[in-house]
């Protein structure tokens, strides 16, 4: 039995006898199938191809794959105090990552954004002792491995760690979730943020979409809904999903300002 990975999205399905027949969240409207066709790996595979890499971000750790695999995302591991936060997830974890992150005091918890970057979230807590992965439960039907250390959470906000609040922000899926640290950036606060809150190339600026790959749009209320979520927090940073893309200051003036520019462009 094996858990196959799908090359598209990166997500680690359970354990089956032979590949899936296909990866439900590559076919929804959000993401899109290889035009090759649907293709699997395993994670022995990955470790015989690919390495993580890693990349100092302002206080965070960006965790990485190389070469580019999926959809080229990487994870963050936060420090939080006597351990660290893994933000969003990666499908390769090798013993160079896990003794990285132990020499931060280990981990406290994996939390993810959005379905896209679920990976191999069950092999990332694995290796840590079976630490809590986050997940917010309007967004449980895509989940592919039901691993035993997932926390369905509900409701719009959840303090996962001293300082560290998960916001429900819905959007680009139901159940899209932020993480904020009160403590980030000197006290100023940093927001993370997966795809229903995307920084852009300017690093001055966020957009808001549907499906990145086959270019939907998020409508006038769902942006609003986003803004709402986030309004109650202090932020002087923004953390993109790809290294260095990243607002470092006045985010908080970023959103509001961006948030008027989109709405202003969609107008009819």
């Amino acid at each position: 039995m094996t858990r196959f990975i799908c090359i598209q999205c990166g997500t680690q399905f359970a354990e089956t006898a032979a590949p899936p027949p296909s990866c439900p969240i590559c076919e929804d409207e959000r993401q899109c199938v290889r035009w090759s066709g649907q293709e699997w790996t395993t994670c022995e595979e990955l470790r015989a191809r690919h390495r993580n890499v890693f990349n100092e971000e302002g206080g965070p750790v960006g965790i990485g794959i190389e070469p580019d695999f999926a959809i080229g995302q990487r994870a963050l591991a936060i420090p939080a105090g006597s351990g660290a936060i893994l933000w969003d997830c990666i499908s390769l974890v090798t013993e160079e990552a896990v003794e990285r992150i132990r020499r931060m005091g280990g981990l406290k918890a994996i939390a993810i954004s959005h379905p896209h970057f679920y990976s191999a979230m069950g092999e990332w807590s694995e290796a840590f002792d079976g630490v809590p992965v986050y997940l917010h439960k309007n967004d449980r039907s895509w989940v592919m491995n039901r691993h035993q250390a997932i926390r369905f959470w509900s409701g719009e906000a959840l303090e996962i760690a001293s300082g560290f609040t998960l916001i429900r922000t819905g959007g680009h899926f139901e159940g899209s979730t932020v993480l904020h640290h009160a403590g980030g950036a000197e006290g100023r606060g940093d927001l993370f943020v997966g795809d229903s809150i995307s920084v852009l190339q300017d690093r001055r600026h966020v957009s808001f979409m549907r499906s990145y790959p086959n270019a939907i749009p998020l409508n006038r209320a769902a942006v609003e809904r986003i803004g709402a979520a986030v309004a109650p927090y202090p932020f002087e940073r923004i953390f993109g999903t790809s290294a260095q893309r990243h607002i470092s200051q006045d985010g908080k003036g970023a959103m509001t300002r961006s948030i008027e520019r989109y709405l202003a462009a969609i107008r009819d």
